[in-house]
């Protein structure tokens, strides 16, 4: 993670290769336990979640940084940094397609996450993550109804 376009990115998009395809790993700037800043673990993309978000990703790393183009398949092992439009529209995603295996309902989420306003992605995202005294993170940091109703705004499900 040595790629200067990255330190200073709100978000970061890592590509891995598993031996059911390519996946993906979403990192999103946060304090540490020692306020230092870091990128910290938001959410993954698995093999068929990452090729349902293919356009949207590869048009996402694109638009960062002057004169990145990403290779046709994006290479593993790499960080691309994310701006602040597309960190949050990727993470929604990542947050609506875990567990999901349905590619069709995955590329319908992906195609309108894509075009989502991306100050709505943003309110989305403070959502899912959101923690409170009543009702802590549920598994995986998000809130489970703001993640169905996610899921059924985006077509993931029906």
């Amino acid at each position: 993670m040595a790629d200067s376009r990255v330190k200073g990115a709100p978000y970061a998009l890592r590509i891995t290769q598993r031996k059911e395809g390519r996946a993906a790993i979403l990192y999103g700037r946060q304090a540490d336990p020692e306020g230092r800043d870091r990128l910290q673990r938001l959410g993954a993309l698995g093999p068929l979640a990452y090729s349902a978000a293919l356009p949207m990703l590869r048009q996402a790393v694109g638009v960062v940084g002057a004169g990145l183009r990403p290779a046709h398949p994006l290479e593993p092992g790499a960080y691309y940094p994310l701006d602040a439009a597309w960190g949050p529209r990727i993470a929604c995603y990542a947050l609506v397609a875990a567990g999901l295996r349905d590619g069709e309902r995955l590329l319908r989420a992906a195609e309108n996450l894509r075009h989502a306003a991306p100050d709505q992605a943003a309110w989305w995202l403070g959502l899912l993550l959101q923690e409170d005294e009543v009702r802590p993170r549920a598994r995986g940091g998000e809130h489970r109804r703001a993640v169905r109703a996610l899921r059924i705004l985006t077509e993931a499900v029906q």
